[in-house]
């Protein structure tokens, strides 16, 4: 199988014994603790679940800064975006401390993990400004929901190595979607694949994308496909991940032979960090044992402030050769073909107009599904479509 990103073995954070979980936790309840930002908290998740190995814990402000300049820590580790515990202030914190920090999003606060404080250091406005810049790009006067959450936390950095007891709500309230990097492994492993391509969604999956992964599993001849929702925080307007996880498990029964696709999904919270955002899903899809990643047109986008295909370009401009061990599979746009009628990759229909496609914007979608109308069936599979109606109709009715 393939090695994780930076060490022989993946390192999960997490605290699976038992007893020593439990000794954690009591020692938590004497601690000084914080509660902590919804991304310091998914952070924490992702350590755990050995998603961002080989990380042992949040990153110093000179490892922030040479990861958002250089795509690499201090050290020389490969890296495409800061891992921070950003807080308002550190009143009580002296470095040397053990604290216990509180996830948010969780009712009272649970401890989600316990932190040796390191490093207490403080970003400048002009670093906050350089880090905004070079990890989301924002288009100029254009509002940017993850530069807006990244500077709503603070600029105090806490930073030092991270014990985690919990994965937060993700594994209460998605029992049969979240799974660790090191369960996929293991079902990887179990499943007798060697070739797996990782699929990336926060939405549901129309034909198109479906048919994207078709094409992906059959040109690389893949064993598996592992269909990896995000289960964190989306902007407003974006589907529910219960939606989402029933249409996408609705479309892998009827759609996809035994044995060929794993509905799966991972606690984080989306950056809309475009092409930084594309590499750090490559690395922990990679942690997670796929051996390619399918990356197609705006992935991790939001509104305009990236190129279509800028999430590509940035592997062969920016990420040094030997980087990451997995292999990008690059999709164009795809979209049903009137004249061929099949789901082609655009590009790969030169003799096409515009008009011989099925294009339909997400707002069209949207009120469609709202009104409960069924998107044609070139575009969605009427099976999937109705699980989004109901979802639209409840919306309606509140």
């Amino acid at each position: 199988m393939i090695k994780p990103h930076g060490s022989d073995e993946l390192n999960p954070l997490f605290v699976y014994d038992s007893a020593e979980n439990d000794k954690l936790q009591k020692e938590a309840e004497s601690l000084n603790s914080i509660v902590v930002s919804s991304a310091t908290a998914a952070n924490a998740v992702m350590m755990g679940a050995g998603y961002f190995n080989p990380l042992t814990g949040y990153m110093t402000k000179a490892d922030a800064l040479s990861v958002a300049t250089d795509l690499k820590t201090t050290s020389g580790l490969f890296w495409p975006t800061p891992v921070l515990n950003l807080v308002e202030n550190a009143d009580g914190i002296s470095v040397g401390d053990r604290i216990a920090l509180k996830d948010p999003n969780v009712e009272g606060n649970p401890v989600v993990a316990v932190m040796n404080v390191e490093g207490i250091e403080e970003f400048s406005d002009e670093d906050m400004a350089m880090m905004t810049e070079k990890v989301y790009a924002p288009a100029a006067g254009e509002d940017h929901p993850g530069v807006d959450a990244f500077n709503s936390q603070g600029k105090v950095c806490l930073s030092g190595p991270i014990q985690v007891l919990n994965f937060s709500y993700f594994q209460t309230e998605f029992p049969d979607t979240f799974r660790t990097a090191v369960e996929i492994r293991n079902e990887i492993s179990e499943r007798g694949w060697k070739k797996v391509v990782a699929f990336q969604t926060r939405n549901p999956m129309h034909l198109a994308h479906e048919e994207l992964c078709h094409m992906a599993m059959d040109r690389l001849g893949c064993d598996g496909l592992v269909i990896h929702m995000l289960l964190g925080k989306l902007k407003a307007g974006d589907i529910p991940a219960p939606v989402r996880d029933a249409a996408i498990r609705k479309m892998v029964e009827l759609y996809f032979p035994e044995n060929s696709a794993m509905v799966t999904g991972y606690g984080f919270d989306m950056l809309y960090a475009g092409p930084r955002e594309g590499v750090l899903h490559a690395l922990f899809r990679q942690n997670m044992g796929a051996t390619h990643f399918i990356i197609g047109r705006d992935h991790a986008g939001v509104g305009d402030h990236y190129g279509a295909f800028d999430a590509q370009t940035i592997f062969k401009e920016q990420v040094p050769a030997g980087s990451l061990d997995i292999e990008i599979f690059e999709a164009d746009h795809t979209a049903y073909s009137k004249k061929l009628d099949k789901v082609v990759m655009m590009c790969e229909a030169p003799d096409h107009e515009k008009e011989d496609f099925v294009l339909l914007s997400g707002t069209k979608v949207r009120e469609m599904l709202g009104q409960g109308m069924a998107p044609p069936k070139e575009f969605s599979r009427p099976e999937v479509a109705k699980i989004l109606i109901e979802y639209y109709q409840t919306l309606d009715n509140k």
